[in-house]
Formats: C-alpha cells, structure tokens, sequence
C-alpha cells in the first residue's frame, strides 16, 4: 500500500520515517554536548520516542501520562489532564531531565507540563525539551527537534491505524496484513 502525498496540510510518516526520526532526534541531542541524567516522556505519543532515546543514552526513563486529544477521534485538542505520579525505573526525577514528546503542536500542553515539573519536582536542577516535529503555530520553543513544520499539517503517526482497531477486529486486521 502506498502512502498518501505530503502537503501543507497533512504529513505521512511510514514506520521507517519514524524511527530515522528518532535517530536524527538523538544524535542531535548527542551531538549538542549536553549531558542528563534522566529522560522524561510525556504518555501517550512520546513513549516509543523515549524509549528509544533511554536505550540509546543509556540513562533511566520516567513516564508522564497527559491528554488533551481525546475529542473527536483525538483530532481535537480539549482540557488538558497530567497524571498525579511519575512512573520512572531509578530514584525520582531529579537532576538534568530531558522532557522528550512526538510534537509540540499548540505548546499549551508543553508549557503546563514544564510549570508542572518545576512545582513538583524541585531537584531538578535543568530541563530540555527534545521533539520530533515543532509545529509553526506553536507558543513553546523546543530546545531539540527534527522537523519544522511552518503549515501546522496534520500528522498521520504510523500507528494511528490502532486508534480505531477494536478486539473483536484483530482477526480480520491479522489476515488482512499475512496476504499483502
């Protein structure tokens, strides 16, 4: 199956744009010299992106649910929720965190996180932003990004197929996947 074309208003990532993506995100982290201790990623869209960047740094990775995008299908940004606790595998967030996510669309959601942190967590001496995709209409500037999006597209995630998958789906989904 093909992918659709790109344009101004809609942007097609496949599996391998995704993780390349990744990638390029790390390296230019790598490359920037700054050092942290923790990587911090915002649940849902920033899990596969953090998990990715905790293999790689080899430093522990703590998770922070949000949600805003639950209305319409998760097309419409709504009133924004953060979880009560952190899930992280070592100690508590502390020291130099690394806030890592998918996008900064809006920027309301990183900006409420980043106030959030800092009434929370007072151990942590600094935080940096790492994203994939910075939307042009965004009110919150990224300290790392790979992708500059001016048009404010709409990104079609590779695994946003399983936003609308349901159980009793999986066997037809299963076949139709083994006959391409």
């Amino acid at each position: 199956m093909s992918t659709p074309t790109n344009d101004d208003s809609h942007l097609w990532v496949t599996w391998d744009d995704y993780n390349r993506l990744i990638e390029r995100l790390s390296l230019q982290v790598h490359q920037s010299g700054w050092e942290f201790d923790k990587i911090l990623c915002l649940a849902r869209g920033g899990m596969r992106v953090g998990d990715v960047m905790s293999r790689i740094f080899d430093v522990p990775l703590g998770i922070l649910a949000t949600s805003s995008y639950r209305e319409a299908a998760g097309t419409k940004q709504g009133d924004m929720d953060i979880a009560q606790f952190i899930t992280i595998t070592r100690g508590t967030l502390s020291g130099r965190v690394l806030l890592v996510d998918d996008m900064v669309d809006t920027g309301k959601t990183f900006t409420k996180v980043y106030d959030h942190l800092k009434a929370q967590f007072p151990d942590i001496t600094e935080l940096r932003s790492a994203v994939l995709w910075w939307k042009g209409h965004s009110l919150a500037t990224p300290d790392y990004y790979v992708d500059k999006l001016p048009t404010n597209p709409w990104i079609h995630q590779p695994f946003e197929d399983y936003d609308s998958l349901r159980p009793h789906q999986l066997e037809a989904w299963i076949r139709k996947g083994s006959q391409s």
